[in-house]
């Protein structure tokens, strides 16, 4: 017996309807909680249930006194169907890209709470995004640099502000704004009422120091390599608690940590040899699905932060 292959039936948007009450009834748990969703009766879901289970000759779902359950096939079907609305949901994002007019979502993500420097410089950002793009919907939201990246990637987000000291493959990295960073203590710490010249190399090799939590540049390395790294803080805020609770000094911006020096709550040590710098890059996705909204970032962000 020779084989023949079967060549499968285009979706029409009958079965796309099907699928969509079939990924309603699972996600509510059954017909009767998603009449309410569906604003049908459970009988007629019951029929369109029949219908799409006889058009894919698969059995998707039990129900009866032990309630509602997917069959194995119907745990693969439902899978797969979400896939699929997604992919022809990113297709709409990207058509309504091709016109001249640009809409949907444009989404900015941030590895640390910007400061009121950089809050301003943002909110030019903004208003060049809003003036040039007025039906755009912006989101702005903050994250780790790992799942920024792959938000990136997977074109869930457009632009990225984070340090760009490990770069990887597939993203493009900007340095758009750097500062120096200095190594602090809170007033409750031993080193806080010290003159530098009383702290010695040994002194700061032996109290609780935080490591930023990523990779830096050669010499913020050779800065860490010199101290006790027995915390670990990502983030410019929550690494400034830890120094506020006097148990551990830390690299900071001074940007970020301003009110506190000037309150008297926060003393740099060292401030001319205990430094390094801090650069924040402007990243998104080498080759990104909807071209024309980064473009349209990076031309905001370069303009506003050169």
């Amino acid at each position: 017996m020779s084989n023949t292959s079967i060549i499968p039936k285009p979706i029409a948007e009958y079965d796309l309807r099907l699928l969509r009450i079939f990924v309603s009834v699972v996600e509510h748990g059954g017909f009767a909680a998603a009449e309410v969703a569906l604003g049908i009766t459970r009988s007629t879901i019951s029929v369109h249930m029949s219908n799409l289970e006889t058009r894919m000759k698969l059995k998707l779902c039990l129900r009866g006194r032990g309630g509602f359950s997917l069959t194995e096939e119907g745990q693969e079907v439902y899978h797969a169907v979400i896939n699929l609305f997604e992919s022809l949901n990113d297709f709409s994002l990207y058509v309504g890209t091709l016109g001249k007019e640009l809409s949907g979502e444009i989404v900015i993500l941030c590895a640390d709470q910007l400061d009121t420097k950089r809050q301003q410089k943002l909110a030019k950002v903004i208003r060049h995004i809003h003036d040039n793009a007025p039906n755009l919907h912006i989101v702005l939201d903050g994250d780790s640099i790992s799942n920024i990246e792959k938000s990136l990637l997977k074109d869930k987000a457009h632009i990225g502000l984070f340090p760009g000291y490990q770069q990887i493959e597939g993203l493009n990295y900007t340095p758009i704004y750097s500062e120096p960073i200095y190594l602090c203590c809170g007033k409750e710490h031993p080193f806080f009422d010290k003159v530098d010249s009383q702290i010695t190399d040994a002194d700061l090799a032996e109290v609780a120091a935080i490591h930023p939590g990523i990779d830096i540049d050669d010499s913020g390395r050779k800065q860490l390599q010199k101290l006790n790294l027995d915390a670990k803080a990502y983030q410019f805020d929550t690494r400034k608690a830890m120094i506020l609770s006097g148990h551990y000094i830390g690299f900071m911006s001074q940007s970020y940590i301003q009110d506190e020096l000037n309150q008297g709550q926060i003393r740099l040590i060292q401030p001319s040899t205990r430094t390094y710098q801090f650069k924040l890059s402007m990243v998104h996705k080498k080759v990104p699905r909807e071209v024309n909204k980064v473009k349209l970032l990076k031309q905001a962000f370069t303009q506003v932060f050169s």
